[in-house]
């Protein structure tokens, strides 16, 4: 009985051998024909699968782009793959060799020079549109003053003579800004906020030559000027006229003079020369008898600043002891510096900025000021004796005199 019953099983195993193979086959062809017909309805090709060089996108995780981009067609996203590529080539190579141009500024060698920007402005922008549509007017000259809230309306008088030709600049030793907003044209003005600093602070760190390079003129005032008998149009022509680079409207005879150099004469446009008190004026071309203008309210041209700008110290915050080294910057100075007679203003003489100072050892807050700006005009003084004479002897030359006050 169990012989036969075991001789079927045999016989059933033998039978369902070639069964089984057979669906194996069609299973497996099955899975071929769909396959092939799934890559044929979707064309893609997986760009994480692709051998490109990884030195040319390094940090770049295809996966991730493919997972963000998959609603894009991957042809399209080699497309643009191949475009970048190619355009990197260009941009790094012509003819097999990489871009190195020596005339670049320091270190922008390795760009192509026609790309490089190496000058700004201070013109404001809008935030849509075209870019060349931006600018209805493109302001040649720059005023500055730099700012306490309390003199306001003498910013205010003078803002108001202001042409359109003009970009307006606050620099705000005060920190407050935003109730200058009461004036409609702060609106449109420049404000750079920073507690207690001198304009030459502000004038060395925000006005570099290359920053306001489109500029003809730069005023840089103080505060407490009066501009009742003033143009800041008809000035700019006197300037132009008589061949100035640097120079200051005349003051008022009877507002706080300091030399007779700056003291508006009558009937003359220009002067810019004038007789000191005896003995101190060795060289009537020299400071302060010619080649002189204060350091209240002077205006520079373009290539005078790129001058004056790279000699105020970054230490020497109020600037005394410029007003004597300023004509190093034209030649001939006594011909290219002067006082314009004919638009003249009134230095009123607010000690606002001393009133920024600390009381220390029982002195006022505007000694303490004081006592720094007599300190750094000996300090100035040295150094230019200092870097003179290192100039000369380097060259084996003898030192001349200094020309430094």
């Amino acid at each position: 009985m169990m012989a036969n019953m075991g001789t079927p099983r045999r016989s059933s195993l033998h039978v369902r051998r070639p069964n089984e193979t057979m669906r194996l086959l069609v299973t497996t062809f099955v899975g071929i024909v769909f396959g092939f017909c799934l890559g044929v309805s979707f064309p893609t090709i997986s760009l994480s699968k692709m051998n490109i060089s990884s030195r040319l996108f390094p940090s770049v995780d295809l996966t991730y782009i493919e997972d963000k981009y998959s609603g894009i067609s991957t042809q399209a996203l080699l497309n643009v793959w191949s475009s970048l590529k190619g355009n990197r080539g260009n941009m790094h190579k012509v003819n097999g060799t990489k871009i190195w141009s020596p005339t670049n500024p320091r270190g922008t060698e390795r760009l192509p020079p026609g790309i490089i920007t190496s000058e700004s402005d201070l013109y404001l922008r809008r935030l849509w549109g075209l870019p060349n549509e931006d600018l209805i007017i493109r302001p040649r000259y720059l005023i500055t003053f730099t700012v306490g809230y309390e003199q306001r309306k003498n910013i205010d008088a003078a803002a108001k003579k202001l042409s359109e030709n003009f970009t307006i600049l606050l620099f705000h030793y005060d920190g407050r800004t935003s109730e200058w907003d009461e004036f409609e044209w702060s609106k449109r003005a420049i404000h750079v906020s920073v507690r207690k600093q001198t304009k030459w602070w502000y004038a060395k760190r925000f006005l570099h030559p290359d920053i306001i390079a489109p500029y003809d003129y730069i005023f840089i005032w103080d505060e407490d000027l009066g501009v009742e008998n003033f143009d800041f149009e008809e000035y700019i022509k006197l300037v132009k006229k008589h061949g100035l680079e640097i120079s200051q409207p005349g003051l008022e005879p009877n507002s706080g003079l300091t030399w007779q150099m700056t003291k508006k004469l009558d009937d003359t446009e220009v002067h810019k020369e004038t007789e000191e008190r005896p003995g101190w004026c060795a060289d009537p071309h020299l400071p302060p008898c010619a080649a002189f203008v204060e350091i209240m309210a002077p205006v520079f041209s373009r290539d005078a600043w790129r001058c004056v700008w790279h000699m105020i110290q970054n230490d020497l915050i109020h600037g005394w002891g410029l007003d004597f080294a300023l004509q190093r910057c034209v030649e001939p100075a006594h011909e290219k510096i002067g006082v314009v007679d004919s638009q003249w203003i009134v230095h009123q003489t607010v000690p606002s900025l001393g009133n920024q100072g600390k009381p220390e050892n029982g002195k006022a807050p505007w000694e303490g000021v004081r006592e720094r700006c007599r300190r750094e005009w000996t300090m100035f003084r040295d150094r230019m004796t200092a870097a003179e004479k290192i100039y000369y002897l380097e060259r084996g030359i003898d030192p001349p005199n200094s020309t430094a006050r």
